[in-house]
């Protein structure tokens, strides 16, 4: 098995083989509280009046996303696990868009197959490839707004990357090791509870707690959508 570590949209556009685009803070660690809080579909877009246009077309959609961090003007919820685990999702469809993550998803065409990575399903992530078998991984770290490397995307394609090839990781340091990085500390600032509270940190790095993957497809009319895969 071939791993490869990529950045940015043009890491997304260069992957191949099995692609997982990674985004801890918050983008893919939000998907997966999302479809444990029982949510039927996530539709991952980049454009952010595209994605305003969809939740016109379908009022029953809720809209969950940010720039710089915070909730979009007419969106439902901001980019937030805090948020979607206390919000009412049970079979409802999400319009998902963010500045890193969902960038990266849409971009992903080349590969062929596609998943979200994060902190909170790493294993399974890493069980489901190698179920696969592949020849070739690409995993993309979609960083600070897609431009900046950022310490917690890092760290996850550095325990992926291990996992994969059977080497040993410790996790048990990771949210220790994060607590200080520069994409950590507006958690920990009280004039940014409204929009970054501490809690979504502690999710975010929450290792291991889900067993499934979200895989993107796309359906017969065009529309990409995340499944959830148990693994």
């Amino acid at each position: 098995m071939q791993i490869e570590i990529l950045d940015f949209v043009a890491g997304a556009r260069a992957a191949r083989g099995v692609a997982v685009v990674i985004d801890v803070f918050r983008a893919f660690s939000v998907a997966c509280y999302a479809f444990a809080g029982g949510v039927r579909r996530v539709l991952p877009m980049s454009n952010l009046e595209a994605s305003l246009e969809l939740k016109r077309a379908h009022p029953d959609y809720l809209a969950i996303g940010e720039r710089n961090g915070k909730k979009v003007a007419g969106f439902d919820f901001n980019n937030s696990p805090t948020e979607i685990r206390s919000a009412k999702l049970e079979g409802r469809t999400l319009v998902h868009n963010t500045s890193a993550g969902t960038q990266g998803l849409t971009n992903a065409s080349q590969a062929d197959v596609v998943l979200t990575g994060s902190l909170v399903n790493a294993a399974a992530i890493c069980r489901y490839i190698t179920s696969l078998a592949p020849e070739r991984v690409s995993i993309v770290r979609m960083g600070w707004d897609a431009f900046e490397r950022s310490a917690e995307d890092d760290l996850c394609a550095e325990l992926l990357a291990a996992r994969l090839r059977g080497t040993p990781f410790e996790v048990s340091s990771i949210p220790a090791r994060l607590r200080h990085s520069p994409a950590a500390l507006k958690f920990f600032d009280p004039h940014n509870a409204d929009w970054a509270p501490q809690t979504d940190f502690d999710l975010c790095t929450a290792v291991d707690r889900f067993d499934f993957v979200l895989r993107l497809r796309e359906d017969s009319t065009g529309v990409k959508y995340l499944e959830r895969i148990d693994a």
